[in-house]
């Protein structure tokens, strides 16, 4: 049990914990917008970043953020001039024939593979703190700054143009956030669970809170919950923490579902009415 939370452990739990926050905060408007096939692409983009950064030598961190941010300019940019859904398909498959590329020129292929796609969470460096702590900041403020017109445009499109808000910039700046997230998670649940943490925690959230505020920070809390009982269950286990992240997510969407029957979902005056 000490070793559950030694000086090696530390640098984990502190990872968990921020990405954790952030990606429950985010990932409430990925499931209010019907994104989800957005925030599915862009861990992608994460992972072919790793995968770059391993093979020329450079951070991790590095890597992971230049390709989020090629990923999210792409998928904004694109769907301006084309149907979002072909868009962010064919940026996911771009994004993945590269991934592949990029390992195929490694020399630790599965070893590398397994890493980037599922995480490494015990092997978090305490020296990844401050950039995830730097990059999470970030983030909380671009959430917290859209705040409003995120909520306006995706509930009220139209009343959103009226009051002058820009869609293509709130979808920007939105986008951005969610690929900083992935920045700052793939080290700990690895690309394709992040989406999985950004998903399950917010749509039990978004089916059981009455507002959307409470929402917000219930699905942090939720998401919170889940990267510390994964971590707890991973280390009594011995099974992959990637197994644990996903049987959660999938455990609050049911949760949510079923308690979503208890009341009915938010009617539009009511969230349209929290932003006056």
């Amino acid at each position: 049990m000490s070793g559950l939370f030694s000086g090696l452990m530390a640098g984990t739990w502190l990872e968990a914990t921020i990405m954790a926050l952030v990606a429950g905060a985010v990932g409430f408007f990925v499931v209010l917008r019907g994104a989800t096939f957005a925030a599915h692409a862009i861990p992608q983009g994460a992972f072919t970043g790793a995968a770059g950064a391993a093979l020329v030598g450079v951070g991790t961190l590095v890597g992971v953020g230049t390709f989020s941010l090629l990923g999210v300019l792409a998928i904004s940019l694109l769907s301006r001039h084309g149907r979002p859904d072909v868009v962010t398909a064919l940026s996911l498959v771009a994004l993945l024939g590269t991934g592949s590329l990029f390992l195929s020129m490694s020399t630790q292929y599965s070893e590398q593979t397994f890493s980037l796609l599922f995480g490494e969470p015990l092997a978090v460096s305490s020296s990844e703190v401050l950039p995830t702590m730097a990059i999470g900041a970030a983030c909380v403020f671009a959430v917290l700054a859209l705040y409003r017109p995120l909520l306006l445009s995706s509930v009220a499109p139209e009343l959103a143009l009226a009051q002058g808000v820009r869609p293509g910039l709130v979808e920007l700046g939105f986008l951005l956030a969610v690929g900083a997230a992935t920045t700052m998670a793939l080290p700990v649940v690895g690309a394709l669970l992040v989406f999985s943490l950004m998903i399950g925690p917010p749509a039990a959230a978004r089916a059981i809170a009455h507002r959307p505020g409470a929402a917000m920070a219930l699905s942090s809390a939720l998401a919170l919950v889940t990267a510390w009982a994964s971590i707890l269950a991973s280390w009594w286990s011995n099974w992959p923490l990637g197994f644990f992240v996903g049987s959660f997510g999938l455990i609050w969407y049911g949760v949510g579902r079923l308690l979503a029957a208890e009341h009915r979902p938010w009617p539009r005056r009511l969230l349209v009415g929290s932003l006056s």
